[in-house]
């Protein structure tokens, strides 16, 4: 006894420490987290500060750009003449004064009337014999020329020119009571401005000059030191935005930058423990953990460890955490990188990436370099549709298969590659050498789901009553990330009605809204159509029942979810590898229960069968053209080359002949029928339950569980007295064909 208490204590003891260990771990990984948020924040904060600084400091440089434009441009007052006018405004005596503006090229100034020109200027002496072809335009006779000492001042007054043609009707020239300001444009340099100014100077005008000399700094800066500032913020403020490498300036800051920034290295802390329902691909991935742990011992012994491993399977279903699993169990750094990103948008840009991430990796070895949706990256060459050997994505994945051939057995290198799309890959990255061991990730199983749900639910408050291994029951087909998703809504809806622990009632909602999305509180149906949603859904669980999937009835509701009215839950078969061929017909059946009750008890179908009808062709062609069920056409594939189950593509048919694709439309028709024609006798012979079931759930909207059994109690016994032979033994049928997936019925 003592001894039992001592090994016990020593247990203890140990859980103990093993705790401390893991919340110790817990605690630093949330400090790291945390520590990498906030570096984030500072980091997006600063840059966001120096993109409203250079957007603040570009728009006051392009106002004061704009406004320096605005003041030196010419602004002139008056009347714009030309320069003949001015000329002959000279020639008049009506000139006041004249400036020229420098830097505006324009003379400025005043003109007055004849009558005030008159006024202004001094008597001309008679004996002057020069002035008068100054004023005239055609000499003077000679005998008027003798008087002239007696003449009045009027008679002193100049002879008008002769105005061309040129000049305009409302010119001042013509109009001698015109007085006011003038400019005339005049270029900055030449003959016309010489003259134009030598005609004012001999007109006794004093022509003044002005320089301009703020203009002329202005200017200069207008010209030559602004652009430059505004063209040097326009550049930090790209470099700024596309520091992340989120446009074209970003792809050059960053070329072939890919190991330098985007490639992530972290020191990974999940460890086999933390990934649950994929136990092939972890005994497959515990040796390449043992050769990152001891490259030498392999090259001692000249073995060749695996130098890429592919992954593939549905989305979530844990091809990441496996790559961070077996880094976290060696050790070793964790270099993550999106195919994507090796394809962006300068040509040879993909190439200088894969070239730059693997001399990181190299001098960080032994490291993992996880390649996420390897398909974008690893695409078969010549279906790209580019140009052949130039285009950008061969190249990368030339430079990729290139980087790839270069590891040594000692260098402690390991590539991981994950897609959905294996069949869509280069054969030359699917070769021995490169990408040599394939590990196919698929759903986990009952067993694994539970699991799931246990490592989910660790850090969660959940209820003393939560049993995992029904949820996993509850669950087939869900991957880990559905499964995931489902404890983190439980969690969700345990806090939105204000509980401390997670319950099994939040969890069971938790999966149906993984199924079919949350309840739609606002849709009400009127009575007919809740009626008529009533009996589609009991037609369904009394023809489940009624084929002998009696226990595989979980669940029956009215209430709308997602874009479904109403919904029927059965036990699914996704966790069984072979179905025979009676259960085929068995789901077919069911999945025209409703469809046939419709018709049973209103006479006419409605549009809430869209979806059973989709499910059924899908199932009774897969039936015909895949399966070779079909008595006519045969067991024959008729159906062209399948891709992975998980992909989901629409299988072409295969090259047959018209009349063949004829008889094959027809052998899906007659499936289709015999199971229609079969559920209307079945609910023929169960009307009873059906009308009971109909109204119940009319009434009640849901029933699973125990209550539902109830109601299909009758179903069960007749089942058990059809089984029983005369001599009191049980006759047994088993099931040995192809697996086909398993789909519920729904109404939408």
């Amino acid at each position: 006894m003592a001894k039992a208490s001592t090994g016990d204590a020593s247990t203890a003891e140990s859980a103990g420490f093993t705790a401390k260990l893991r919340n110790l771990d817990r605690d630093t990984r949330a400090w790291l987290r945390e520590r990498k948020r906030q570096r984030a924040i500072k980091r997006r904060t600063s840059n966001s500060r120096l993109t409203i600084f250079l957007l603040l400091t570009l728009i006051g440089l392009f106002a004061t750009f704009f406004s320096a434009l605005r003041y030196l441009g010419a602004d002139a007052d008056g009347r714009q003449l030309t320069l003949g006018e001015v000329r002959l405004l000279a020639d008049q005596g009506r000139i006041e004064s004249a400036t020229l503006l420098d830097e505006d090229d324009l003379f400025v100034g005043t003109f007055v009337s004849q009558d005030d020109a008159d006024e202004r200027s001094a008597p001309i002496p008679v004996a002057s014999a020069s002035a008068a072809p100054v004023v005239s335009a055609s000499p003077a006779p000679a005998a008027s020329a003798a008087p002239a000492a007696s003449a009045s001042p009027a008679a002193l007054k100049p002879a008008p020119l002769p105005l061309t043609n040129r000049v305009p009707e409302d010119s001042p020239v013509r109009d001698g009571d015109a007085s006011g300001d003038y400019y005339v444009i005049v270029s900055g340099s030449g003959s016309l401005t010489q003259g134009l100014e030598q005609a004012l100077r001999g007109s006794t005008i004093e022509v003044d000059v002005d320089e301009q000399g703020t203009k002329q700094k202005v200017r200069l800066v207008t010209t030559f030191l602004l652009p430059l500032m505004i063209l040097a913020n326009l550049f930090a403020m790209l470099f700024t935005l596309g520091k992340g490498g989120s446009s074209a300036i970003g792809d050059v800051i960053n070329f072939g930058s890919i190991g330098k920034g985007k490639a992530k290295k972290n020191a990974s802390y999940v460890t086999f423990e933390d990934v649950g329902g994929a136990d092939e691909a972890v005994t497959e991935l515990r040796e390449v953990r043992d050769y990152l742990t001891d490259p030498a011992k392999y090259e001692a012994l000249g073995a060749a460890p695996p130098k890429g491993v592919l992954l593939f399977g549905p989305p979530g279903t844990g091809k990441t955490l496996l790559a961070k699993a077996v880094a976290g169990e060696a050790g070793v750094p964790f270099f993550s990188v999106a195919g994507a990103q090796f394809v962006e948008a300068l040509v040879g840009v993909g190439a200088a990436r894969v070239r730059d991430l693997f001399e990181r990796v190299r001098a960080a070895a032994p490291a993992i370099v996880f390649i996420d949706e390897l398909d974008a990256a690893g695409r078969k060459r010549g279906t790209g549709g580019g140009g052949g050997g130039s285009d950008e994505r061969e190249q990368t994945l030339n430079q990729l298969l290139v980087e790839m051939d270069g590891f040594e057995v000692s260098s402690g290198i390991v590539v991981i590659g994950a897609t959905n799309r294996p069949d869509i890959l280069d054969p030359a990255l699917m070769r021995p050498g490169r990408f040599d061991r394939h590990i196919t990730i698929e759903r986990p199983e009952q067993e694994g789901r539970e699991r799931i749900l246990r490592i989910h639910a660790k850090g969660k408050p959940m209820a003393p009553s939560v049993d995992f291994a029904f949820l996993a029951e509850r669950t087939p087909g869900f991957t880990g990330a559905d499964l995931a998703n489902v404890v983190n809504e439980a969690a969700l809806l345990a806090i939105r009605q204000g509980k401390a622990l997670v319950e099994p009632a939040e969890l069971e909602e938790a999966i149906q809204r993984v199924l079919t999305g949350p309840k739609r509180r606002g849709r009400l149906m009127s009575s007919e159509e809740r009626r008529r949603a009533a009996i589609h859904e009991s037609g369904h669980v009394v023809v489940a029942a009624a084929a002998g999937r009696v226990a595989d009835v979980e669940r029956v509701s009215i209430l709308s979810r997602g874009r479904q009215i109403a919904t029927t839950t059965l036990q699914s078969d996704a966790d069984t590898s072979l179905l025979s061929q009676t259960a085929l017909r068995g789901q077919l059946v069911t999945l025209l229960g409703g469809i046939a009750a419709e018709n049973l008890i209103f006479g006419e179908m409605s549009t809430g069968g869209e979806q059973d009808l989709e499910q059924a062709t899908d199932l009774a062609r897969d039936m015909v053209a895949r399966y070779g069920m079909s008595p006519i056409l045969g067991p024959v594939r008729l159906l062209g080359k399948a891709s992975e189950a998980f992909l989901g593509n629409d299988i072409p048919l295969a090259d047959v002949s018209p009349e063949t694709r004829a008889t094959l439309d027809s052998e899906i028709r007659r499936f289709i029928a015999e199971a229609q024609d079969e559920a209307m006798d079945l609910l023929a012979r169960h009307r009873a339950t059906l009308d009971g079931l109909a109204a119940r759930l009319e009434h009640e909207e849901t029933l699973e569980g125990e209550e539902l059994q109830e109601v299909l109690a009758p179903i069960e016994r007749e089942m058990s007295r059809e089984r029983i032979s005369p001599n009191g033994r049980a006759v047994r049928r088993t099931t040995t064909t192809r697996r086909a997936p398993a789909k519920a019925g729904g109404r939408r």
